[in-house]
């Protein structure tokens, strides 16, 4: 199975105080998904607060994201660790949950060298059947994989692609040139990336604007150059103010404004400075989705 397209990072929806996972809610929201294009749905991952999880809500909710889905789109599990033991043990957990494939982060705030995120990755690809799709986030993991490196893991076979969320679009170039799939992992980027070979993104953005970012998707893909530079216009405006603040404050507050959760957060994260969630609404005024 390989990924593509509109692929969204969702948010998870809590109850009573942020304390409990709201699983209806959730399901609402999957159903949803699929109802307006798109193509992937990735639980637990930063935008789905995944680093305030027990281990056992991430596997009831990766658990619970593939019975909603039923087969209707891939399911891409958030599964990494700066622990290599916990990562290989998270990806193993997700396998037999039946997720299709695995989100694997890059070691945050050890600061392995290449060599160690090489062989970080290779034990977790040592440890599971599913396709990973390696994520390589320096602004909050405080390392970067570099272009050669990535490639060195692709080369053990089964690697998806690389969610790339450098923002940096020449090593992304490397990234390609060197044979290595990308993922787009920031929604401002996205028809920039596409356009030198990335085959879609996970997105923030698509969690309150899904069929605007399948749409800007298929143009891109399609090499409709008029349309998705139309689209993009408005996904870039989107994706400003869904991080004004620290994501998913901002992503939260547009679905709890959709009506599809309640705008509930777990501490460390606190709900939207007013002012900034005012802007943010205005712009989906703007474009029509509230």
């Amino acid at each position: 199975m390989s990924f593509a397209g509109s692929i969204v990072a969702i948010i998870t929806p809590f109850t009573a105080g942020g304390d409990q996972v709201d699983f209806p809610a959730l399901k609402k929201l999957v159903d949803w998904h699929v109802e307006q294009g798109t193509q992937g749905i990735v639980p637990c991952g930063t935008t789905g607060e995944s680093a305030t999880f027990t281990h056992d809500e991430q596997h009831r909710v990766i658990g619970e994201v593939v019975q909603y889905v039923a087969g209707r789109v891939p399911v891409i599990a958030g599964a990494g660790s700066n622990s290599t033991r916990e990562a290989v043990a998270l990806a193993m957990a997700a396998e037999k949950l039946g997720a299709n494939g695995i989100l694997t982060i890059t070691p945050y705030y050890n600061k392995p060298t290449q060599e160690g995120l090489f062989q970080h990755f290779q034990a977790v690809r040592g440890a599971t059947k599913l396709p990973l799709v390696l994520y390589n986030v320096p602004g909050r993991t405080g390392i970067n994989l570099k272009p050669e490196t990535a490639a060195r893991v692709h080369a053990l076979g089964n690697i998806d692609s690389i969610k790339d969320a450098a923002a940096n679009l020449t090593q992304t170039w490397e990234q390609l040139h060197h044979g290595v799939p990308v993922l787009c992992g920031d929604d401002a980027l996205t028809l920039p990336m596409m356009s030198l070979g990335a085959k879609g993104v996970i997105s923030v953005v698509a969690n309150f604007a899904p069929k605007l970012v399948r749409q800007l998707c298929d143009a891109a893909a399609a090499g409709d150059l008029a349309t998705a530079r139309k689209l993009h216009g408005i996904v870039f405006l989107l994706a400003h103010h869904a991080f004004s603040e620290s994501n998913p404050i901002p992503a939260k507050a547009a679905v709890a404004a959709l009506g599809l959760c309640r705008e509930e957060y777990r501490l460390p994260l606190v709900p939207m400075t007013p002012s900034k969630k005012t802007e943010l609404l205005d712009a989906m005024r703007l474009y029509g989705l509230i």
